[in-house]
């Protein structure tokens, strides 16, 4: 693992949960497809792509002429369906065998822009609840604007950013931590 070695007892990991704890993305997509069948009352015939995640955007592309209403309902019956699809997750077991390494010897943080209750079961459902000191879920700002997850979680512990090394999968993320002045962070799938 990069970087491992850079672990000290006064590092504080912060580990992202989508993609680079656990892989959700098949069951985030699951749990989709069940949600739009349960709102349009059809199968759009969707297609899982294993290299792109299921969103809001996406869903507009597959199912042509949704309503924000319709948008919104397929949103929430989502999140519903989602424990039902739990044993399609998989845990990243590189990331895991760190959690499990330094979790009573370090802080770790979980620092995702998941919902909280989504990330939670998966926790739980995985037995990983207890090994994070601390919980950082999705955020926005007014107008729906994200905020950087890794900014707000120094903020918020009051830490310094130099003492953080970060596992994250998303570029976009990354680039996040980086801004917030994280030295260290392990790219995971990139």
């Amino acid at each position: 693992m990069k970087n491992e070695n850079e672990i000290k007892t006064d590092s504080i990991l912060f580990f992202d949960m989508d993609g680079t704890l656990v892989e959700t993305n098949y069951a985030n997509f699951l749990s989709y497809k069940k949600a739009i069948e349960l709102v349009k009352k059809s199968d759009f015939n969707l297609t899982y792509n294993s290299k792109q995640r299921f969103n809001r955007s996406l869903l507009k592309v597959a199912v042509p002429n949704l309503t924000e209403t319709e948008l919104e309902m397929i949103v929430n019956e989502k999140e519903k369906c989602y424990n039902d699809f739990l044993p399609e997750t998989q845990l990243n077991n590189e990331i895991v065998e760190i959690l499990d390494k330094h979790f009573k010897t370090n802080k770790t943080v979980l620092v995702t822009n998941c919902r909280k209750d989504r990330a939670l079961a998966t926790l739980n459902y995985h037995g990983l609840t207890d090994k994070f000191s601390d919980f950082f879920f999705r955020q926005f700002r007014g107008g729906e604007k994200k905020i950087n997850k890794f900014q707000n979680a120094i903020l918020n512990l009051g830490i310094s950013a130099n003492l953080v090394i970060a596992f994250e999968n998303e570029e976009t993320e990354i680039a996040d931590a980086q801004s917030a002045g994280i030295l260290i962070i392990n790219p995971i799938n990139l």
